[in-house]
């Protein structure tokens, strides 16, 4: 499996995980603002401490973005690129994954997405939060998380600042969904640290909500590969279940792109997708071991 080295030293704890409750709701953004003010507004009369959203097909009045990238200093393992725009006319949002959450007490997110430019050219990349703005309202199927918040702070390891889950003040809601909101660190097979999870906590069954994140190129089930080792990607569909050995599998279909520009999308095959730099998501169990 492949690795990567980080200018800083590796944390103990590969995977952190905090337990929370969450509500899953249809929720329509508005059109006309900055994603970010969108979401924002939207979600401050639910009261979330943060949210996890799954984007569904739209339109972008205006949207910039960046790609990943390799560093040209030692300061960082890989990096972004130059911010790019996409043209004039509609950019039609095919999907993606929100992770929203805290930056310096102000509401902050990390969007991963996939769309289609005015002159027909599909691309995925990491959306700027303030340069992207709805030409129409947009549905979101929303986790909104109680008793836990996605707070950015500083990670010596990778030496940026990154999501990370924080407990906050639980309620009592015999509604709420239990799940864990989760950052995977870097060099750790991504779907082999949701197996462990699930076993050390006696999941059985499991779904994967938002999902927003970067592996060290990729290599899918049906033997294609991602050779570039710089990708950001999203989620488009994952679950944990029992596998021929009644162990916990996953099975993850993802949307990445690659420092080149080109966008792949596929299964991940497990033991062989190590994270590049974090992988942040929200586990709910589905069932457990008896």
């Amino acid at each position: 499996m492949r690795h990567i080295q980080h200018p800083g030293p590796a944390q103990a704890e590969r995977t952190q995980c905090v337990a929370s409750t969450a509500h899953i709701m249809e929720l329509d953004l508005p059109a006309g603002v900055p994603l970010l003010q969108a979401i924002a507004r939207t979600l401050e009369p639910q009261q979330a401490d943060s949210a996890v959203l799954e984007l569904h097909e739209g339109v972008f009045e205006q949207l910039a973005y960046v790609l990943p990238a390799m560093s040209e200093t030692p300061e960082h393992a890989v990096y972004y690129s130059r911010r790019y725009q996409a043209p004039a006319g509609p950019t039609r949002l095919r999907g993606g994954r929100i992770t929203y959450g805290w930056r310096d007490g102000a509401p902050w997110l990390h969007c991963h997405a996939l769309w289609t430019e005015a002159d027909g050219t599909e691309r995925c990349g990491h959306v700027l939060p303030d340069e992207a703005v709805l030409a129409l309202p947009l549905r979101v199927t929303a986790t909104l998380l109680h008793g836990a918040r996605f707070e950015v702070a500083p990670d010596a390891e990778t030496n940026f600042s990154l999501f990370q889950p924080r407990a906050a003040e639980p309620i009592s809601d015999t509604e709420a969904a239990e799940v864990y909101v989760l950052q995977v660190r870097p060099n750790q097979d991504f779907c082999a640290a949701l197996e462990s999870l699930c076993s050390q906590r006696g999941i059985r069954r499991a779904a994967l909500r938002g999902g927003v994140g970067s592996l060290i190129g990729a290599t899918f089930d049906d033997g294609r590969t991602v050779q570039p080792i710089a990708t950001e990607l999203y989620i488009e569909h994952g679950v944990v279940e029992p596998g021929a050995d009644e162990r916990p599998c996953a099975t993850i279909d993802v949307t990445l792109v690659d420092y080149t520009g080109t966008t792949t999308r596929g299964r991940l095959r497990r033991g062989a997708n190590p994270v590049l730099v974090t992988f942040e998501l929200v586990l709910q169990p589905l069932e457990y071991e008896h």
